[in-house]
């Protein structure tokens, strides 16, 4: 049995050699990178720093890109919950082609998805010119960064929820059928809490995604500051201006935001794993 076990437990190389691996893996994909923008953002004093961060441009630019992040990724959550469900309960004609397009935001470039999404919610585009009509502006709007974010955020939360649909046991829900349950009871006290788990992380991801997002963002949003100019936009735009060190300020803190923010999501779906284990 011990022999077993050791067996199993040196598989991969000893504990050294794969520790030091990866330390230096993650050092030179991960922590130099960062090293090198914090290193950058002290070309500024701590007076410089704060006015480059307060300033109400930038302070506009972090607001959209979080709010339309968030509203994004929740839509996503939503929609990507329906979609892994009907996608893993049901068969149906199409179902694995269905199935494929949803990875396509992960194949198609970003500048790509970004020209064809501002084609179809332009005034003029296919989806814009009805909406129009009703006085809903999709593209150069907040609204149309939103549906960006929505495109690329959602395979994050259907390929986060699959896995776990499909190792779903239903006898807990035949069980609750049979004791005569309704179905909003079973989803509710079945279905959903083993789903809160994997619903957050696929959120979390989204919603880091979309903060980043400059690709698909860049050509639909119109990038007029104060209104629809997003943070990545922003460093993007005092980089051309040779302002390495005001870039790097405006990506130190939005980097310090985002990682406060997937650090209280990351928290919050710990919790829940805690209070389903304990139930």
């Amino acid at each position: 049995m011990s022999q077993t076990k050791a067996g199993r437990s040196r598989v991969l190389p000893g504990f050294g050699l794969t520790m030091g691996y990866t330390v230096a893996y993650l050092s030179l994909v991960v922590l130099l990178p960062l090293s090198a923008l914090l290193i950058n953002s002290t070309g500024l004093n701590w007076a410089k720093f704060w006015q480059v961060a307060t300033d109400p441009r930038v302070l506009a630019s972090y607001r959209i890109s979080f709010t339309t992040s968030a509203a994004a990724a929740l839509i996503d959550a939503l929609l990507g919950l329906l979609l892994a469900w009907v996608l893993v309960r049901y068969e149906f004609p199409g179902r694995r082609l269905c199935d494929a397009l949803i990875d396509l935001p992960f194949a198609l470039p970003t500048a790509v998805a970004g020209v064809s999404l501002t084609a179809l919610y332009a005034p003029n585009g296919w989806i814009g010119s009805l909406l129009a009509p009703l006085g809903i502006k999709a593209a150069f709007s907040q609204l149309g960064i939103t549906l960006a974010l929505m495109f690329i955020g959602l395979p994050f939360v259907v390929r986060t929820l699959q896995p776990v649909l499909q190792d779903a046991e239903r006898d807990a829900e035949e069980a609750s059928a049979t004791l005569g349950a309704g179905r909003f009871r079973t989803i509710r006290s079945i279905i959903l809490p083993g789903l809160v788990p994997p619903l957050l992380t696929g959120f979390a991801l989204a919603f880091a995604r979309g903060i980043g997002e400059y690709g698909s963002v860049v050509f639909i949003s119109g990038n007029m500051p104060m209104k629809t100019e997003i943070a990545p936009l922003l460093i993007m735009s005092k980089l051309e201006q040779y302002d390495y060190a005001g870039a790097a300020a405006v990506a130190v803190l939005l980097l310090l935001i985002s990682f406060l923010m997937l650090l209280v999501i990351n928290s919050l779906q710990r919790w829940s794993s805690r209070k389903k284990e304990a139930v």
